[in-house]
């Protein structure tokens, strides 16, 4: 089994992180993609937001109706700081025989070599690198102080193209807080719990 693990805040999710794992399913050839909200980023620690349970239920929502998708709790349910290696070795440790990709954007993968313990992800996952509105193409030879001739060989042939849509979770937050509708940026489900529950009001 080939699964893509797509961690990330979904705070909220959206449609653009559904085309996201939508692109690395196919392009990728994986059989399963699974949702990892964040629980305590490094990098992300912010009051005031919607719980860890809450973006799971918008997840749910999202990705209802959708078999190759899943959602994980293992960072949301613990009280430490989540970094991608702790994750990344969970799964190792839960699928055994399966092999992991870390589904990544541009952005984030320009930014891989700096995360702790790069060279030991790159070892438990293959990253799929995905072209992303705003951000040059990901280029394999970012990752060349931290990973092998040979892994970058392979990482190569896991570059993935999306629909340039330039939707992202922070515009959302900023429109709801001024009033502003987010109608077709994510899931009516989504948008219909959003507004219920008055999220990021």
């Amino acid at each position: 089994m080939r699964y893509g693990i797509y961690g990330g805040s979904f705070d909220p999710v959206h449609l653009g992180h559904l085309l996201l794992a939508e692109s690395c399913l196919r392009e990728a050839r994986l059989d399963r993609v699974i949702f990892v909200p964040t629980g305590t980023s490094p990098h992300k620690q912010q009051k005031n937001r919607p719980s860890g349970e809450v973006r799971v239920q918008m997840l749910e929502l999202a990705i209802a109706g959708v078999p190759e998708f899943l959602i994980s709790r293992f960072e949301i349910e613990r009280d430490t700081v989540s970094y991608t290696i702790d994750t990344l070795k969970y799964f190792k440790g839960t699928l055994l025989e399966a092999d992991l990709f870390l589904l990544i954007g541009a952005d984030m993968y320009y930014d891989l070599p700096h995360w702790y313990k790069a060279d030991e992800i790159l070892e438990l996952a293959i990253p799929v690198g995905v072209h992303r509105p705003g951000f040059p193409p990901p280029h394999v030879e970012v990752l060349s102080e931290v990973a092998g001739p040979k892994r970058l060989d392979l990482f190569r042939e896991y570059m993935v193209e999306m629909p340039l849509i330039d939707i992202s979770a922070t515009r959302i937050r900023h429109h709801l807080a001024e009033g502003k509708s987010i109608r077709f940026q994510t899931p009516r489900a989504v948008e219909a719990f959003i507004d219920s529950h008055q999220l990021y009001r």
